[in-house]
């Protein structure tokens, strides 16, 4: 079983950009497509971005296309989600996940992915 441990959450002003890193330990996520979500308070988990196994493909939740870039490297076991323009609404626990293969399907579910991360908390004030 892959651990996986985000990090680089925080408060920041509206615009302000954060960059949220996933480190992976006790096996190699070369072989797994990966990707983030977040929940903020009251809500259900949602589908935040989705990167392929060997970064071909990236997917976006239509509210942060354009905004935040995935991305992955394999060679030190770790995923990035650069956010930029960030707005009041994308205030939530980010969650990094580890897919049970190597492509990522836009009909996917949370139940597709086998290994979650505790979160970290962005804040983002307007």
């Amino acid at each position: 079983q892959v651990r996986l441990e985000e990090s680089g959450g925080g408060l920041v002003q509206a615009g302000g950009s954060l960059t949220l890193s996933c480190a992976a330990s006790g096996r190699t996520i070369s072989a797994n497509a990966m990707a983030w979500f977040r929940q903020a308070p009251g809500k259900e988990r949602e589908f935040v971005a989705a990167i392929n196994w060997n970064g071909d493909n990236t997917y976006y939740t239509d509210s942060v296309k354009g905004r935040f870039t995935i991305s992955r490297d394999n060679a030190n076991n770790m995923v990035y989600l650069q956010m930029n323009s960030l707005k009041p609404e994308d205030t939530a626990v980010y969650y990094c996940a580890a897919h049970s293969r190597r492509y990522y399907g836009t009909n996917d579910s949370p139940a597709d992915f086998g290994s979650w991360g505790q979160g970290t908390q962005v804040t983002v004030s307007s």
